[in-house]
């Protein structure tokens, strides 16, 4: 069994905390830990606009808390973010994601993160192996 308290990760795993242009992400589980996917609590500063395409993961997100969007940007379809509401990107979908005001996220990615990735020019992460 694996139990982690984010509040002790915070102050004293700071090797379990990312922060990249304009977010940062507590890296609760990752790849080596064993489960298969990794899981992150992730906090988008407040007017934010960030563009990704995960073409190597699979993502699942889950609002917190906060307010945004997301759009499609191979569709143009956007959606509202808001506590309660959670967006798979299950087909490697490129995406802009806007924070109206700080949203913090539930995050899971599959396969999962060894714990350092930030995002590289074209919005991805690599792979381990990569």
């Amino acid at each position: 069994m694996i139990v982690r308290d984010f509040n002790q990760i915070i102050e004293n795993e700071k090797d379990r905390v990312v922060k990249d242009a304009k977010w940062s992400s507590v890296r609760m589980l990752l790849a080596s830990d064993g489960m298969g996917f990794s899981f992150h609590i992730t906090f988008l500063e407040e007017g934010s606009e960030h563009t990704f395409e995960y073409k190597n993961h699979f993502e699942s997100v889950y609002c917190m808390q906060g307010k945004g969007r997301i759009t499609d940007l191979a569709t143009g379809e956007t959606h509202e973010i808001r506590p309660g509401v959670m967006y798979a990107l299950n087909e490697h979908d490129r995406h802009t994601l806007v924070a109206d005001e700080e949203l913090v996220m539930a995050c899971v990615f599959n396969p999962p993160v060894t714990g350092t990735e930030v995002h590289r020019a074209d919005g991805s992460y690599a792979l381990e192996d990569a």
